[in-house]
């Protein structure tokens, strides 16, 4: 029987260990970007020397960020340790690059009532979404229909970043919009059970698990794609949910009309989030879990906006 090629080995040793599909891709393409930097020579062959080579070469000549060049390095670490099962010393040693201490970009209130005034439909409610909750968009996409509570007025946002599950506010108002929202995502799971399909994902082994689950209402996406398309690992047609791109460029889009100056992301809207609850006076440690940062440090960041700028301090100036 033939050896496996070595990137369907990576791939098989990524799901083993549940990785997401995102970083399986990014992992993939860094690794064969190794490769073909020197001369598609087999990574066994190759060690510390050409791994440092080939992150100065990030550095010096692509000018990536550090968090990119982090994440190559952590790509081929993974390589090398999961895949070709090669223990060195010198790897434990690798520096990673320093990532910069980044001010992250707040909105004012009434600046953000002019973005989302400008934005419509679904894009809208997803954005509202973001800002009410402080979820990334990828777990706002990811949304299923359980994890919407109604009676308790929260949200269930599992396999968060680092795989962690926590719970945030659902706002009020916009419990009648996410109705709807369902309301629509029904009619399309009941279209796709009439044609024959209604299948969605599930994680890990609950398909196997829980037999049928994955055509229950229940399972099924918030925001649902509007067309079908095949899963990208077991080629099955289903329904997935929309793709983040639609959002961020509506987003881009409200801003310049807007005539906002800012850089704006979607997670600026996360950004705006903490700052705005810090703003209104709740403690930083609930802040810190409903943002689910694994330290406080992380959610400090967002105390240099607070009322004044510049941390805080009142300019002798306006003196």
């Amino acid at each position: 029987m033939a050896e496996p090629r070595l990137l369907d080995r990576v791939r098989e040793e990524m799901r083993l260990r549940h990785y997401s599909l995102r970083t399986e891709k990014t992992y993939i393409e860094w690794i064969r970007r190794y490769i073909f930097h020197h001369g598609k020579r087999h990574p066994r062959d190759m060690g510390e020397a050409e791994i440092t080579a080939f992150l100065t070469w990030l550095a010096t000549d692509r000018k990536v960020a550090a968090a990119t060049q982090n994440q190559a390095l952590a790509a081929l670490l993974f390589l090398y340790k999961a895949v070709l099962d090669v223990e060195l010393d010198w790897m434990d040693d690798i520096v990673r690059a320093r990532r910069p201490v980044r001010v992250p970009v707040v909105l004012t209130k009434s600046e953000l009532h002019a973005v989302l005034s400008n934005m419509t439909g679904t894009n809208k409610l997803l954005a509202v979404l973001l800002y009410g909750t402080g979820m990334r968009v990828s777990e706002a996409l990811r949304l299923r229909v359980l994890d919407i509570d109604f009676g308790y007025h929260q949200i269930v946002v599992r396999s968060g970043k680092g795989d962690k599950d926590r719970v945030t506010v659902l706002p009020e108002c916009l419990v009648k919009a996410l109705h709807r929202q369902l309301a629509y995502a029904k009619s399309l799971h009941e279209q796709d059970l009439a044609e024959g399909f209604g299948s969605v994902y599930l994680p890990f082994a609950l398909e196997r698990k829980l037999a049928n689950a994955n055509c229950e209402w229940r399972w099924q996406y918030v925001f649902p794609s509007g067309n079908r398309s095949a899963d990208p690992v077991s080629g099955v047609m289903r329904r997935h949910h929309l793709h983040e791109k639609n959002l961020q460029r509506a987003l881009r889009k409200a801003a310049f009309d807007a005539q906002i100056a800012k850089r704006i992301t979607t997670h600026t809207l996360r950004h705006c989030f903490a700052t705005h609850l810090l703003e209104d006076g709740y403690d930083i440690r609930t802040v810190q879990e409903l943002l689910g940062h694994r330290d406080v440090k992380t959610t400090q960041i967002y105390t240099h906006v607070l009322n004044r700028g510049g941390r805080g301090v009142r300019s002798p100036l306006d003196r």
